[in-house]
């Protein structure tokens, strides 16, 4: 034990207050016994006497090791008593870890500090970045009796000491050193009674840690001092006075605190003061801390002691989010919030306060302002009583904020036996509490049928466990069902000051979880109005965190989109989307981001949205090789957005065949490709069928006719209870064009040639004469209105002669085609002769149940006689519209009208979304 003696046989000197500023000596300070620190409780009276006994025998110590805080402090000569002034004159600034953590923010915080206008500064440091980690560490490697506790120590020393080389000089600077190089002897003392004891108790842990505060406090009252601004320090611990309780928290001693206060005051009167965070001491005068967020507590139980006009809470962020930024990249900075907004967003792990920091100050009404140390230019977030403006308006928004706590699980009690039954709720959370397990969130249905309660995941095991041991009994005889776990939970939680008093509030949040294909597992609500919380699976958290915020607080609708097959149609729709996107947003609050686009080789991905204006150009420089199955994924789940659209571009049957797969993930559908409704019957049933069962959007307006509102008409019809007797219509732009064109001598292929040249037709024009894409959107009117047809069962008459289908070439079909122009020649002069005109007409049957594709001949008076250039006219005949059948016309071909119709689709999902109408 002689070594033991030996390192802690000298009592410890510790600095008065203002020892620095008036070079004053150390005074000696008295110190409690030694085994009420670092002694384990399990040790046996034999060994603590042993060691009781040997410390003895060295006189110096007399049984006594650093505990008292208490120290002398130079008195203040003056003849009057200084009083302590409270009240508006004061501010209180908080500045954390970050904030201190090199010289040069030192610096910077004392700059803050003395551009303050206000007449007294009280501010409150925490230990240097980093410096109450090591601090721990020094006394978690001391107790395990590993010897680099002592490097560590060294470490400590050095980090101290060139920050001070670099704020102070002359006698400022050897003060502090030889403060600095005491304390450290010191804590080498005490490491090494610790390495010995192999424990430390809590109590002198919290003493040694405290240190950091306390060298962070003298080098920045140096520094304030340095720039001539009278300023003394204060060591909380003489002043601030705490009762440790049982939930590893402390309670204030306002009334203790509040006297010891008045008399440091009196012997230091000062318009500035910098004092320690984080630590105190309690009635005994045992060093203690604040535990977690001690600082801010600390702040804000001086700010009600000095009955401040604010408290600042100075960090590395601009102020309170509305969302955590690093899952919502549009979370924005709240202005205002009120004390229990604050506090709730607190306990649902939103980065803001402590819920206890706000304790104090609510009585005292004093605002708690959370401003950025590095960013003194924005204002912050004011936490105040009242939210209102000052006209007394309320806020815009009654959802404040949202914030998430993962990593939880459902416990479900459930059994008919419950209803009615006095006390099983608590014997079920005595079981819990037993357990020792934090019960995050409580749910029971009315009838009493279930209750329901959210703990973390790593405690659910014992809690389930308990709770079918306590319940066995009931569980054999059937009064209880179940106790189910249900593993991998996540809450979401949105606040907002009397939200749940205000209409509709509930039902936005509810439909914006729906539309975003979220399903919720649990809800709690309190009458406090303050919050909603939701319990939704963990994968779904983030997704349901930014659905939310993006339709409550951004108050527009935010769509992630990707651009399948950017060739004719879809380049055009990238050129209007470019044109549009930034009024669509300012004037409709729709926000179309295009996070990728895909050809069939080359694939381009955007983290925040693709510059439209230079697509192609970034595509050659940034493009990688096309894989859909990780374009879906980016689109989907890599970005910040809740809201996705696949929009395909393409005509190709392999992109229609994952729609299903999409539609099911929640990712929604836009396209002009025919293939996949035109496709086998039992797929489209089965792709229609979970279109209309869940929330997820797929339209395909421009399928039909471009951009005419052809399938939207329909749709109207069928859901208003009129019958669709017939459907009958011209739906090629391309045959309507050569019909249109085919009159007086001219033969039928200078006229296909005229139209080829013109861009109108496909590049081998037989894509066009052979009939198969009006066949397509013939069949998919059919079962649109309820026809349950294959491709097969619809006769098409093709236009292209039978000995030329198998040309080897659109250019020998097109060298060959004179040949066959008498034919078609023949039946216009027919028609001619009886006054009619040849249209290239589908038609869908609903009497009879069929549908055709065929050159017609129709009246010259008749509307699909009268059509010009490349127009698709298309009538239904219902038995609203039977005498006089509705008419739909327009232009029905061009990449422009088709990239059109797709651009009208995504308005309409933007409209389902929540966008306004």
């Amino acid at each position: 034990m002689a070594s033991l003696s030996s390192a802690i046989s000298n009592p410890g000197h510790i600095l008065s207050p203002n020892a620095l500023a008036h070079d004053v000596k150390p005074k000696k300070i008295c110190y409690s016994q030694c085994h009420a620190f670092f002694l384990p409780p399990h040790r046996s009276t034999t060994c603590r006497m042993g060691f009781v006994s040997g410390l003895e025998r060295k006189k110096a110590l007399k049984s006594q090791i650093f505990a008292s805080v208490t120290v002398d402090t130079p008195v203040n000569t003056s003849p009057e008593k200084v009083q302590l002034p409270k009240g508006d004159t004061w501010s209180v600034h908080k500045f954390g870890g970050t904030c201190m953590g090199s010289s040069e923010r030192i610096k910077n915080v004392a700059k803050i500090v003395l551009s303050d206008d206000s007449e007294r500064r009280f501010i409150v440091v925490s230990a240097m970045s980093k410096v109450t980690d090591m601090m721990y560490d020094l006394i978690y490697k001391a107790q395990s009796r590993d010897d680099s506790y002592l490097s560590a120590l060294d470490a400590v020393l050095e980090k101290h000491r060139s920050t001070a080389f670099d704020l102070l000089d002359g006698d400022e600077l050897g003060s502090f050193l030889a403060q600095l190089n005491h304390d450290i002897s010191n804590l080498k003392a005490m490491l090494r009674a610790i390495y010995i004891a192999g424990h430390a108790t809590e109590s002198f842990a919290d003493f040694v840690v405290g240190h950091g505060e306390l060298w962070s406090a003298q080098m920045l009252s140096c520094v304030v001092r340095k720039n001539g601004v009278d300023c003394n320090w204060m060591d909380t611990r003489e002043v601030l006075i705490v009762n440790p309780t049982s939930s590893n928290q402390v309670d204030p001693d306002f009334k203790e605190s509040e006297e010891r206060l008045e008399k440091w005051y009196s012997k230091n009167p000062s318009k500035t003061i910098v004092a320690t965070g984080f630590i105190a001491s309690t009635p005994q005068n045992i060093p203690t801390t604040l535990k977690r967020d001690g600082s801010d507590f600390s702040a804000a139980i001086m700010g009600a002691l000095f009955k401040a006009r604010q408290v600042t809470i100075w960090t590395d962020v601009d102020g309170v989010y509305s969302a955590d930024p690093r899952k919502v990249s549009e979370a924005v900075i709240l202005k205002t919030l009120s004390y229990q907004e604050a506090w709730e967003m607190s306990y649902f792990g939103a980065n803001v306060l402590h819920p206890r920091t706000i304790i104090p100050v609510m009585q005292y009404d004093i605002p708690i302002i959370i401003r950025n140390v590095f960013n003194v230019a924005v204002p912050g977030t004011k936490i105040c009583r009242s939210t209102e403006d000052e006209d007394g308006q309320g806020l815009e928004s009654f959802v404040k904020g949202f914030a998430t706590i993962d990593n939880l699980a459902i416990v479900n009690v459930e059994g008919t036996g419950m209803a009615g039954v006095p006390g099983t709720a608590s014997a079920i959370f005595s079981a819990v509490k037993d357990v020792g397990a934090n019960v995050i969130m409580i749910s029971q249905a009315s009838s009493e049928h279930s209750v329901c309660f959210a703990v973390p995941e790593k405690e659910v095991n014992a809690v389930s466990e308990l709770l079918q041991s306590r319940f066995r009994e009931a569980l054999n005889a059937g009064r209880l069902s179940q106790v189910q776990v249900i593993p991998n939970c996540s809450i979401l939680a949105a606040v907002g000051q009397k939200m749940a008093s205000t209409p509709g509030v509930s039902a936005t949040l509810f439909n914006a979880l729906a539309k975003a294909n979220i399903n919720v597992r649990a809800i709690a609500q309190g009458c406090s109005e303050y919050n909603i919380t939701v319990v939704v699976k963990r994968e779904d958290c983030i997704r349901a965190l930014r659905a939310v915020h993006s339709r409550f607080y951004l108050s527009r609708t935010t769509i992630a989109m990707g651009i399948i097959g950017p060739g004719l149609i879809g380049g055009t729709l990238l050129d209007q989307l470019r044109d549009q996107t930034a009024t669509l947003k300012e004037e409709f609050n729709i926000d179309l981001r295009v996070m990728g686009i895909t050809g069939s080789r080359t694939m381009l991905l955007s983290e925040a949205g693709i510059d439209l204006s230079r697509w192609k150009e970034l595509q050659k420089e940034k493009g990688v090789v096309a894989d859909m199955e990780k374009f879906v994924q980016h689109i989907h789940g890599n970005h910040f957005i809740p809201n996705t659209v696949l929009v395909d571009c393409t005509a190709d049957s392999s992109i229609a065949s994952h729609y299903y797969d999409w539609l099911r993930k929640g990712i929604h559908v836009v396209t002009p490709n025919k293939k996949a409704n035109s496709g086998p019957l039992d797929q489209y049933l089965k792709l229609r069928a979970l279109q209309r069962q869940s929330y997820t959007h797929y339209f395909y307006e421009a399928t039909v006719g471009a951009g005419l509102p052809i399938i939207n008409t329909l749709q109207g019809l069928l859901e208003t209870g009129d019958k669709i007797l017939r459907i009958e219509g011209i739906f090629s732009g391309t045959l309507s064009y050569i019909f249109n064109n085919f009159i007086g001598r001219r033969t039928f292929s200078e006229v296909v040639a005229e139209a080829k040249q013109a861009g109108y037709t496909e590049p081998d024009p037989r894509d066009d004469l052979s009939g198969t894409d009006v066949c397509r959107k013939v069949i998919i009117l059919a079962r649109e209105s309820g026809l349950k047809l294959e491709l097969s069962d619809i006769p098409v008459e093709s236009l292209v002669p039978e000995p030329l289908k198998d040309s080897a070439s659109a250019e020998e079909f097109m060298q060959k085609l004179p040949q066959f122009d008498h034919d078609l020649a023949k039946k216009r002069q027919i028609a001619e002769d009886a006054g009619q005109v040849l249209r290239y007409v589908g038609v869908v049957d609903m009497v009879n149940q069929e549908g055709a594709v065929k050159l017609q001949t129709y009246k010259n008076d008749h509307p699909f006689a009268q059509l010009s250039g490349a127009d698709n006219i298309i009538a239904f005949t219902t038995t609203r519209y039977k005498d006089q059948p509705l008419i739909v016309r327009g232009p029905g071909a061009g990449a422009e009208v088709t990239a059109g119709g797709v651009f009208s689709d995504i308005l309409r999902l933007a409209s389902y979304l929540g966008a306004p109408s």
